[in-house]
């Protein structure tokens, strides 16, 4: 309304300052002009105060209409928001509800529980009752058979108390014999179980070939008449090939073939070589004879010498003397109780340097030592003496360290072992020629060492049957239950192993197993 009337105003301002202006500008004019112009002005006024009539009671309308439809409006919000509040009223009246009614249960559910729980007082109260009666019973029972018992055995209760106390110190004795056993055993297990680790670890990685080597070469030839060449005329040919290789040739009915033998694998390998190189060759007289021995001669050193050198590289042991190369070599054509001594000596090296890792001491020297601890028997056959000693005088010679020498002096057992490095070797060169097939021997002695353990067994009272095992390294003893109980049985496996100890020589190590069993047989008809 206010805005209508400022703009009656205006609209009256501006006509009132037309008029002004014109009466400014004309203010001297004619007169008749001054008449018409206030003429035209109140007609102008009376106009404009029509159009502010007009535009004032628009506004008034348009207010009115702005007015109601605000008001429209201002329900429909005031309704909405009424339905929304009463539905929210009707949702926490439907919760409340539903609060009260669980409320309700889990008071029903308390009750019902309290009164299971009276229930269970009552009967509990009652067994109880009946349980304090028996035990009152009880102990009038056990009073009166105390009386019968001190009646009978003629003891009092202190003087029953007391014997019964001494006859328990007296198993409890016992008890502690064997419990000091067993913690003995105990202690014994621990303080070996960390070399067994370390012998079975360096046995599973290093697994090596055996070949049995023999005494004598067999040559074969191309039809027997090659026998009679080969013995010359009054048999020249044979006495120039054995005199020059120092080896025995055995020509007999077998056909085609004739044997070398000779304690020396060196001396029967050149021989072989030249015999072989002369049966192809065909031209068999002394000179040839020599000339074929010298090369076959030449071929074996050099052989010696790629072992030795193949040793060294395969068991990584560098600076060793050429020359103790060179006897390294010869041990490829050494064997002891049938294994070729240059792959013991390497794996004796090799299982050396596994156990010294792990003890944490210098692989390097242990694997020296392991490879050089047979080194005199390359020379046994040249010089008098065991093999320990010669090898000891071969390695002061070419100045090896002072612990490899002591390690090859021990490694028999000739010197107790002073140093870390002399038993690893010991145990490596045991573990060497314990392992199965690595060693043969013959029957006749084989059969003795089994009739020597069983003897030794069945010496014990209570032993029914004995019986050895995988090629002598176990013996299983059958007791008399009767006889050896289970306490005893641990004496008499000790006193067994020690004795075999004691009386025997054998590889590795021997298996006492004792075993006793009860039966009871009975047959149902």
């Amino acid at each position: 309304m206010d805005s209508v009337m400022a703009i009656l105003f205006c609209v009256i301002g501006i006509v009132i300052g037309g008029a002004a202006a014109g009466y400014l500008m004309y203010g001297k004019g004619v007169k008749s002009g001054i008449e018409k112009r206030k003429q035209e002005a109140e007609s102008a006024i009376g106009s404009a105060e029509k159009e502010a009539e007009r535009i004032r009671k628009d506004a008034e309308k348009d207010a009115d209409n702005k007015k109601k439809s605000a008001l429209v409006e201002a329900k429909d919000e005031i309704h909405k928001l009424r339905a929304e509040a009463d539905k929210e009223i009707k949702d926490r009246r439907a919760e409340i509800s539903r609060q009260e009614r669980r409320v309700q249960q889990k008071e029903e559910s308390l009750d019902k529980k309290n009164d299971n729980l009276e229930k269970k007082d009552e009967v509990l109260n009652a067994k109880i009752k009946q349980a304090e009666e028996k035990l009152a019973e009880a102990e009038s029972i056990k009073k009166s058979e105390m009386d019968i018992l001190e009646r009978i055995s003629g003891f009092t209760k202190e003087q029953a108390k007391e014997y019964i106390i001494s006859a328990l110190e007296n198993d409890l004795v016992h008890e502690k014999a064997v419990k000091v056993a067993a913690y003995e055993q105990q202690i014994k297990d621990d303080c070996q179980e960390k070399a067994r680790n370390y012998i079975s670890l360096a046995i599973a990685k290093c697994a090596a070939e055996h070949v049995s080597e023999a005494a004598v070469s067999v040559v074969p030839l191309p039809n027997d008449e090659m026998k009679g060449r080969i013995i010359g005329r009054e048999g020249r040919n044979i006495r120039t090939l054995e005199t020059l290789t120092g080896v025995d040739l055995i020509i007999d009915d077998t056909p085609e073939a004739i044997t070398l033998s000779c304690f020396d694998q060196v001396r029967r390998e050149v021989a072989r070589i030249a015999l072989e190189r002369l049966i192809a060759d065909g031209r068999i007289h002394p000179t040839r004879i020599e000339e074929m021995v010298d090369k076959a001669r030449r071929e074996v050193e050099y052989r010696i010498k790629q072992e030795g050198e193949r040793a060294v590289i395969e068991t990584n042991v560098h600076g060793i003397n050429h020359e103790l190369v060179k006897l390294i070599g010869r041990l490829r054509f050494r064997t002891s109780y049938r294994q070729n001594v240059l792959d013991h000596s390497i794996e004796v090296a090799q299982l050396s340097g596994i156990l010294a890792s792990e003890l944490g001491v210098d692989a390097n020297l242990a694997r020296r030592a392991g490879l050089l601890h047979d080194i005199g028997k390359a020379l046994t056959a040249e010089i008098e003496g065991s093999h320990v000693q010669i090898g000891v005088d071969v390695c002061k010679k070419y100045n090896e360290n002072q612990n490899i020498i002591h390690a090859i002096e021990a490694h028999h057992n000739d010197v107790e072992p002073q140093t870390v490095i002399a038993c690893i070797v010991q145990a490596a060169d045991a573990i060497s020629a314990a392992r199965p097939a690595a060693r043969s021997e013959n029957y006749e002695s084989y059969i003795k060492r089994l009739q020597k353990l069983e003897e030794i067994c069945t010496s014990y009272n209570g032993v029914e049957k004995c019986f050895a095992v995988q090629a002598g390294r176990e013996v299983r003893i059958m007791v008399l239950p009767e006889v050896i109980n289970d306490e005893k049985m641990v004496l008499v496996a000790r006193q067994i192993a020690q004795q075999i100890e004691n009386e025997m020589d054998y590889p590795g190590q021997v298996k006492v197993n004792l075993i006793r069993e009860s039966r009871v047989t009975d047959y149902a008809k």
